[in-house]
């Protein structure tokens, strides 16, 4: 089949029906409504790729205009993943209006368009004209990605469709699930309203996944994660009007590419509190970019595999130190600044940092060692607290404090010899 009759162009209820699916009551409201944002608030095996799958064929197989509908998702394969299913409808229609396909491209002989795209800003920049834009597993997308992704939709007044798991309380899903108002058409639907998923199942799962990760993964509930390393985190935020004594104004880096570069800064006053007052946190640029948003008049204590990085920040004018990347001391002397109240964060100053501290968490095997995601600001915090706090750290152990193993001798003339740098 090459063309579908202008008599015969149905909506994407009867388009999934003619699939041989039949929706449930929730899925009608989706698929019926016109409203230009929405949020599927669902839980696992809910049927939401499903329905989202069929309207991004209906918008481009029965759009009076050409149609240019986008799909990201947390990665490239699981957008890929809901790609193959719209294909895979398309497929099952009998290949209607076909021009072409790719592995991430559905092009119509009428120019409209399906198009796969990995979680990437510069991926998602070079498109305009976006008539339905959906972002698959909203909850765990970067709030960057999701900022840069909207004003495609301006001029041509394009739909946005998020749908997701919850997946703590961060990031813009949580954010305009919460606070969106009325700009937003919300659709929630736990496990209990379906029917394909039977009573023994969900009884099973709560038993092994204990009742917070039950009710965030089959109740839609937005929860504050089990096991966290810095469960009390909230604690430390301060008015942001509140007065920042004058101290000495220091820093943490950690560095990344792929993964985000993270820095944390404020200052520390004569009582040893430690005021938090800035961050950047940016993926995939270079370090000459993230310099430009980082202030100068700092001391900063860098990740200390990056050595490289750090003598690049040197070069440029930065005073630069090596961190310590210890990682029980580090948590343990950020612990206790949050216990006895000498970590303070600037409200509306670190969101990143904070949105870390709510999904920082260590993993279900008992052990020591927290899950190794989440942790970037955390990181960039941990290096600097922990050369503040140097001399303190041994006091939490019991019994007397070792000695001071022997510093290792360096090349005098080595670029890494920080004895040679002068902190300005």
């Amino acid at each position: 089949m090459n063309t579908i009759p202008l008599s015969s162009r149905p909506p994407a209820v009867r388009l999934m029906r003619h699939l041989g699916l039949e929706p449930d009551p929730w899925q009608l409201a989706v698929l019926e409504s016109g409203h230009p944002r929405q949020l599927l608030n669902c839980c696992r095996q809910a049927g939401k790729s499903t329905t989202v799958a069929a309207l991004a064929l209906a918008e481009a197989l029965f759009a009076t205009t050409r149609a240019l509908v986008l799909l990201v998702s947390r990665s490239h394969r699981q957008s890929r993943i809901l790609f193959d299913m719209v294909t895979d409808f398309h497929r099952r229609l009998g290949k209607p209006l076909l021009l072409r396909r790719t592995a991430d491209e559905l092009v119509l002989k009428d120019g409209s368009r399906i198009v796969s795209l990995p979680c990437k800003e510069e991926t998602i920049r070079g498109y305009s004209g976006v008539t339905r834009l959906i972002i698959d597993e909203a909850s765990r997308v970067p709030d960057n990605l999701y900022r840069t992704a909207r004003p495609m939709l301006a001029t041509s007044r394009g739909r946005l469709v998020c749908l997701s798991t919850p997946y703590g309380r961060r990031g813009f899903f949580h954010k305009a699930w919460a606070d969106g108002g009325p700009d937003w058409m919300r659709v929630e639907v736990p496990a209990a309203k379906v029917a394909r998923i039977p009573p023994e199942f969900l009884e099973e799962e709560r038993r092994e996944l204990g009742e917070s990760w039950f009710r965030q993964e089959y109740c839609c509930s937005f929860e504050a994660l089990e096991g966290l390393v810095y469960p009390d985190f909230a604690r430390c935020v301060v008015p942001a009007g509140e007065t920042v004594p004058e101290g000495r104004r220091v820093g943490g880096i950690d560095f990344g590419f792929r993964n985000p570069f993270a820095a944390v800064w404020g200052v520390l006053d004569r009582d040893g509190v430690l005021r938090l007052t800035g961050e950047h946190y940016a993926r995939q640029m270079p370090l000459s970019d993230h310099a430009r948003h980082l202030p100068r008049a700092v001391t900063w204590y860098a990740d200390p595999s990056g050595a490289t990085e750090r003598c690049e920040l040197r070069c440029a004018g930065f005073t630069v130190l090596e961190g310590d990347n210890a990682l029980r001391p580090g948590i343990a002397a950020v612990s206790a600044r949050l216990e006895n109240g000498t970590l303070r964060v600037l409200e509306g100053r670190c969101p990143n940092l904070l949105a870390e501290a709510g999904l920082y968490r260590y993993g279900g095997d008992g052990g020591e060692a927290p899950v190794n995601e989440h942790n970037h600001a955390l990181a960039a915090l941990r290096y600097l607290v922990s050369r503040l706090d140097a001399r303190h750290m041994a006091r939490n152990r019991d019994g007397p404090a070792p000695p001071p193993a022997p510093r290792r001798q360096r090349p005098w003339l080595r670029l890494d010899n920080e004895v040679l740098w002068t902190p300005l």
